[in-house]
């Protein structure tokens, strides 16, 4: 850097040949006395060293030379002074560099070092450079640092020493040095200046390495090419890319001081290829717990197999961090489905293997399974033997046939960490999955505990927002996520999309939304917790079919629902993973809590409900499930018949059986059934009678049979068929008339009355 060129400061004072009355004898400023008089000093012409020249006999104590011009002072800018001079004769005096600092009212600066390092003179007829460096900043090498507060110097020298001297002075040199402190001045160091090459070939990973040492906090500067780096390279220093980085797929790039999307996009001239080694870099530092896409939109052309892109590990057990971004599918074959048919044998001493398989190596881990019979929703290959000619399930089978043709489909992911055969605490923050119906989102490692997904857009996948194709959805949460269906036009019925899905125990699915799936989740595996969701899957079919909003995979659920928006879809319990689906023990429908709900249809067919139990076997029954203070309504077309109901496609449910089921507190609208339980109600019998029959056809949950009567309270006086008020208790028979839905209440004779009867519909 040169002020003189770039900006056109005048800086070197005329020559004295051109008159030495700007040549002050003072301090140079103006009205003080110049050379032009003085009678101990002239010009010389044709001096044999210096040409022409000026010519002092010293007669001062100090002799004082100030260019009576003021020269600019710059921050930033560094001015080197000097002169040479030679003594003739006399006494040998001492020469420095001397200015006079002035601030910017034309004062002098006080407290500033305003004179150079002091040279005594020797011999007569040597040439001597005296010289000093004048700069605002106190750096290593300037001699007279003046401050911010200099505005311009007058510059000169100083003779000091004995007098009687004579001494001749060439021009004095005012020159721009800054450029000797450029290294120190400027805020990065240049890779190049360290033996980098560029050319793409040349492995330049030792220059980096030296230029990041000497940067000492400053910024890395690497100038257009390519640059190879051969091996793992770390930079703690911050990193400016003009050129681009090439390394093996293997080989891992820390950039410690910019580790996001933006550095690393900028580090390889790609942001698809810095994403990859941002991600592989996350799993190989401690320093940083997240990678952030700094809001950026990477659009992919396959999917990102992130096992594989770390490569030299397939377990993780600390926490990390995705966040802030968009992944978008550009247009690719990558993006096609794979689909593998094979005929397969299946027995239920080993219900989650497929055995007698044909080219197992074909079948990709992950692959969506189904079949005629037996396969339940959402069931994936989790492993295969190729030499034993099987596949491993995430989950059983249930009666399926010994053999039959069973076809396997891999939905292609954006993100996709099946690789890893144990990933945990890992938290995807901030993304936008943008899949536009051509791919789908996120698919889970095969092994974890508690994946993270939260605010988060899943908008269009093509097949799968979020699947768990193994157990890496131990523990998993997903909060306040987007789910945007590709279907929206596609009527309920036809739809295959499908939000998420689970196999192990323990998620939380929270305040979440979801848009016109086919299911907003499928979930096998026990505890789980699913509160503040909104989903939603109706149609323009007026007295449409609707599907099941969430599919409950497990009789044993062991699972609370409490203050979600049920939308135009219903909760469907099944038990169709298991192998042997009639009832041979254990608990039955068991442990499902739906509490503060809002169950909302309008438009939907009359036979829709809202519960809806699938025993697929015989023998089950309700044995344990609460449904209370929840909100049930339906508007636009004929009413719903009931909330509740049992698909019975494959099996009845044992109504005789039934135990622990709460149902009060509901609120109806547009539903002809107010299902209650225990149910209190208030009977009329008008006619003396020694038998009162009480109908609950009307409130009976899943059309059972009433078990018993729990209370009898008359309102008024009770009276017998002559009109005298008798004092009597009645007993109940219970599970009277159609159905055992009535219960009756005998009395020792025939009674009228008013009373307030509770009954029960479980033991």
């Amino acid at each position: 850097m040169n002020q003189v060129i770039t900006d056109g400061l005048v800086l070197m004072p005329p020559p004295f040949s051109d008159g030495l009355g700007v040549w002050s004898r003072q301090d140079g400023t103006p009205g003080s006395d110049t050379w032009a008089s003085a009678a101990n000093a002239g010009l010389v012409a044709a001096d044999a060293d210096f040409g022409s020249c000026l010519e002092i006999l010293k007669t001062e104590g100090t002799t004082r030379l100030r260019y009576m011009g003021q020269t600019p002072i710059v921050p930033g800018l560094y001015l080197r002074v000097s002169a040479r001079v030679k003594v003739l004769s006399g006494n040998l005096p001492t020469v420095r560099i001397a200015a006079f600092a002035a601030n910017a009212a034309g004062q002098n600066l006080g407290g500033v070092v305003q004179t150079g390092p002091a040279i005594t003179l020797t011999a007569y007829g040597e040439v001597v450079t005296v010289s000093a460096i004048i700069g605002t900043g106190a750096r290593g090498g300037v001699t007279m640092p003046w401050g911010t507060g200099a505005a311009y110097g007058h510059m000169g020298l100083d003779l000091t020493g004995p007098n009687g001297g004579q001494v001749r002075i060439e021009s004095i040199a005012v020159e721009d040095v800054t450029s000797a402190f450029l290294r120190k001045l400027m805020d990065w160091v240049d890779v190049k200046d360290f033996g980098a090459v560029g050319d793409g070939v040349t492995d330049d990973r030792a220059a980096f390495v030296a230029a990041d040492q000497a940067a000492a906090g400053r910024e890395v500067m690497v100038p257009a090419g390519n640059y190879f780096i051969g091996s793992s390279l770390t930079m703690l220093n911050p990193v400016r890319f003009e050129g681009r980085l090439v390394m093996p797929e293997d080989a891992r790039l820390a950039l410690n001081a910019t580790f996001d999307l933006k550095g690393y996009s900028e580090a390889f001239g790609d942001e698809v290829t810095g994403l990859k080694k941002g991600i592989q870099q996350l799993f190989n530092q401690s320093d940083h717990e997240g990678f952030d896409l700094c809001g950026r939109r990477v659009i992919l052309d396959a999917p990102i197999d992130v096992q594989a892109v770390v490569g030299n590990r397939n377990t993780y057990a600390n926490r990390r961090v995705l966040r802030n971004g968009q992944l978008a599918a550009g247009s690719s074959t990558a993006w096609n489905d794979e689909v593998h048919t094979r005929t397969g044998t299946w027995s239920a001493s080993d219900p989650r293997r497929i055995t007698g398989l044909s080219n197992v190596a074909s079948i990709p881990l992950g692959a969506l399974v189904t079949a005629g019979q037996g396969v339940g929703r959402e069931i994936y290959v989790t492993s295969k033997d190729v030499a034993g000619g099987r596949v491993t399930l995430s989950g059983a089978l249930h009666g399926a046939p010994v053999t039959q043709a069973y076809t396997f489909t891999r939905f292609q992911y954006l993100l996709d960490f099946i690789g890893w055969q144990n990933l945990q605490r890992f938290v995807i923050s901030d993304i936008e999955f943008l899949c536009a119906g051509t791919c789908s989102g996120l698919n889970l490692p095969l092994d974890g505990l508690v994946f993270q997904i939260q605010d988060c857009f899943f908008t269009g996948p093509k097949d799968r927002a979020i699947t768990s194709a193994g157990e890496g959805c131990q523990g998993m949460q997903i909060d306040r996520c987007q789910f945007l269906s590709n279907e929206q036009g596609t009527d309920a019925p036809l739809r295959t999309t499908i939000a998420f899905n689970s196999n192990c125990s323990d998620i939380k699915v929270r305040d979440n939304r979801a848009v016109k799936f086919r299911h907003f989740g499928v979930i096998a595996g026990t505890g789980n917790i699913l509160s503040g969701n909104h989903f939603f899957q109706g149609d323009g079919v007026t007295d449409g079919p609707r599907t099941a909003g969430l599919v409950i995979c497990d009789s044993n659920a062991k699972t609370t629902f409490e203050g979600n928006y049920v939308d135009n879809c219903y909760i469907e319990w099944g038990n169709e993973r298991d192998p042997e689906p009639d009832f041979n023990g254990g608990l039955s429908f068991h442990g499902l809590s739906l509490d503060g709900n809002i169950f909302f249809a309008t438009g939907s067919a009359p036979w829709m409900n809202f519960i809806l139990i699938k025993p697929y076997g015989s023998g089950h029954f309700i044995n344990g499930l609460t449904v209370t203070d929840n909100l049930f309504k339906k508007t636009s077309g004929p009413q719903l018949l009931a909330v509740e109901g049992v698909d019975t496609t494959f099996a009845t449910l044992n109504l005789g059986r039934t135990s622990d089921l709460l149902f009060t507190g509901n609120t109806y609208h547009g539903i002809v059934k107010r299902t209650e339980n225990p149910v209190t109600v208030r009977h009329v019998e008008g006619t003396a009678s020694s038998t009162w029959n009480v109908d609950l056809s009307d409130v009976a949950p899943f059309g059972s049979a009433v078990r018993g009567g729990v209370s009898f309270l008359a309102e008024g006086p009770l009276k017998s068929s002559s009109n005298f008020t008798v004092y009597l208790t009645p007993y109940a028979e219970p599970g009277q008339g159609a159905g055992g839905r009535t219960l009756q209440m005998k009395w020792q004779q025939p009674v009228r009355g008013t009373a307030q009867i509770t009954a029960r519909f479980d033991v």
